[in-house]
């Protein structure tokens, strides 16, 4: 198999790094600070071994000459890269002009910068900032349509789905029917009506028509749980998806649903041990589709290198995971 490396960001423990599929990691933490919160892991469409990560601290990019994270100031950047009082929580390089970059951030707000990260613009999107259950709401997804380069989806935890045709000049809120505004992931099936599909605390939801209406999939008939988390369309067939699921955040308990149709129907996969939590996140390339990484929000890390037949545990555990990269 192609080389390649696993990155996992964690909640305290700054990045750590695999070179054996996840079995042992050490961390990869110079020039961030030590026990950053790293929710956000991208790595760059045309340049492979280049990475960003998105923390309590700002925004990073991790240099493939000197192999150390090199601060990208930001209008809320930290003088000192410790922590500061608007956290990242999602990261978007447009895969056609990687120029453009989106960072979600907590309390919910967007930045975008249009020159690869030299200035920066916060976007006029109303996106509530407060949410008495949770305090700060916080954008959990930002999405380059497949379809259309000037359009960009945007999910908040709990503010709904969010949809741009400019780029981020103009914003519509698309959330009428969905079974909760709690937004965790979004994903877009292709075909004629093309399917679009978005996890939330309570359900995964279905739209037909571009997000104007939303069908809940009342998973909980046939799912163990009904929170839902993560969703990862495979690299070389977007019909076949991955859904995170669990009993709540963390949760003390996960599961691995997918799909082979789009999201019509699931199937839970047959992980060796069962998860510690909430399935949270996945990690994939284009250049090794059938290579899959999938982890519970409580540090357990699951591979599967046949495009998701199978599974097998990492040996490594961490205390607490937020996102996970693939580089080759």
């Amino acid at each position: 198999m192609t080389n390649y490396t696993l990155y996992a960001g964690t909640a305290g423990q700054s990045v750590w790094q695999s070179t054996d599929g996840g079995e042992t990691f050490a961390r990869k933490s110079a020039g961030l600070f030590m026990e950053a919160e790293v929710r956000a892991l991208t790595r760059h469409p045309n340049y492979s071994d280049t990475l960003y990560a998105g923390t309590d601290c700002g925004l990073f990019r991790l240099s493939p000459d000197s192999g150390t994270w090199e601060v990208i100031p930001t209008p809320f950047s930290s003088p000192n890269g410790f922590q500061n009082g608007t956290l990242i929580w999602s990261l978007l390089i447009h895969p056609q002009n990687p120029d453009v970059l989106f960072v979600g951030v907590c309390p919910a707000g967007i930045y975008r910068s249009l020159d690869g990260g030299n200035s920066w613009q916060k976007l006029a999107i109303p996106l509530e900032e407060n949410c008495p259950p949770i305090v700060y709401n916080r954008v959990t997804k930002l999405l380059a349509d497949p379809d259309d380069a000037n359009t960009v989806w945007v999910g908040v935890e709990i503010d709904g789905l969010w949809r741009s045709r400019d780029l981020g000049e103009s914003w519509e809120r698309l959330s009428e029917g969905l079974s909760s505004q709690d937004l965790h992931d979004f994903a877009v099936v292709p075909g004629s009506p093309r399917t679009l599909l978005a996890s939330t605390n309570n359900d995964l939801n279905l739209s037909n028509d571009e997000g104007k209406t939303w069908q809940p999939q009342n998973v909980r008939a046939s799912f163990p749980n009904a929170y839902c988390r993560g969703l990862l369309p495979k690299a070389d067939d977007p019909y076949t998806l991955f859904l995170g699921n669990g009993n709540g955040p963390p949760g003390t308990v996960g599961s691995l649903q997918v799909s082979r149709d789009g999201g019509q129907s699931w199937q839970m996969a047959n992980l060796p041990q069962t998860p510690n939590s909430t399935i949270w996140m996945f990690a994939t390339h284009p250049a090794l589709p059938n290579l899959i990484f999938a982890a519970s929000v409580n540090g357990y890390v699951y591979r599967s290198e046949d495009g998701g037949a199978s599974w097998v545990k990492c040996s490594h555990e961490f205390g607490e995971l937020r996102s996970l990269a693939l580089v080759v």
